[in-house]
């Protein structure tokens, strides 16, 4: 059966946004233009070599009914949780959470000056999961595979396979793939992708071209782009580093009523986090 390789549906650039105690950071998933991509609530983008752009970090904030993924490019940023857990998060580390039925965190810069740099990805749980208990898959940098994919294409495998190579994350409700993808000119992969899953490449450094024939579309750094069905994924860069991040999941199909930092599936849901959050109950 031949290969369908997914078209390019839309590329969109990110928003400014601010976050926590006003740290500065581009949202690009979770605006007007861009709402969700069912799993996928939110994408944010953060760097800046400016320490007043995120000193003041994420001060304790709650969570309840999805899981953040936080991955550290440059940086270093310390968590703690009313669970007892804490940790450092250092370049090239991931750290999944699965807020569940409730936590209440911080994340803060353990670096006063510098480069920071990443992303967060919030990934919604289906309603048979949202009130499970809080975990953590949290790995430093050594423990994520990174393979040649291709001619001149090195993939850091963060979720998902490549070549036989597996990634250290698992979540079986959403099967997500998260690739860090590494292209120079002219270099070019094709990635296979299950069908129905939700699809979107972030290009972060360089440009790339996705798709083929009336699909496809050059996307440059700082932008996203949007996969449309099919069983594949073509990527080629356009310039000498270029870098962008690969992600997908099982859609859930299910009712979302979120606000703020609480994502449930319906109203009265909602109602009862803020409940239990007011009363202690995280």
């Amino acid at each position: 059966m031949a290969t369908v390789i997914r078209p390019v549906l839309r590329t969109l650039r990110g928003m400014p946004a601010s976050d926590g105690a006003g740290v500065k950071l581009t949202r690009v998933i979770g605006t007007p233009q861009l709402p969700d991509l069912d799993p996928f609530l939110m994408l944010d983008e953060f760097g800046t070599d400016r320490p007043e752009d995120y000193l003041a970090g994420f001060p304790d904030h709650p969570h309840r009914g999805f899981e953040t993924v936080t991955y550290m490019l440059d940086g270093r940023m310390r968590h703690k949780d009313n669970k007892g857990n804490e940790g450092v998060l250092v370049p090239g580390a991931v750290q999944w959470m699965t807020a569940g039925r409730g936590i209440v965190h911080s994340e803060m810069p353990e670096q006063e000056e510098g480069r920071m740099r990443g992303f967060q990805l919030w990934v919604n749980l289906p309603a048979r999961e949202k009130m499970t208990a809080p975990r953590y898959q949290e790995y430093g940098p050594e423990v994520f595979p990174e393979v040649d994919a291709a001619p001149g294409v090195r993939a850091k495998v963060i979720a998902g396979e490549v070549a036989g190579v597996r990634g250290p994350i698992e979540q079986p409700a959403t099967e997500p793939t998260y690739l860090d993808l590494r292209l120079g000119a002219g270099d070019r992969y094709v990635h296979a992708l299950p069908e129905g899953h939700s699809a979107f490449v972030y290009v972060y450094e360089g440009s790339a071209r996705l798709g083929e024939g009336p699909g496809a579309a050059t996307v440059q750094a700082r932008e996203l782009a949007v996969l449309g069905e099919g069983d594949a994924v073509a990527l080629e860069g356009r310039e000498a580093d270029t870098r962008l991040i690969l992600v997908a999941g099982k859609p859930l199909r299910e009712p979302v009523a979120r606000y703020g930092p609480f994502v449930m599936n319906t109203q009265d849901e909602l109602r009862q986090a803020f409940f239990d959050f007011q009363s202690g109950r995280f």
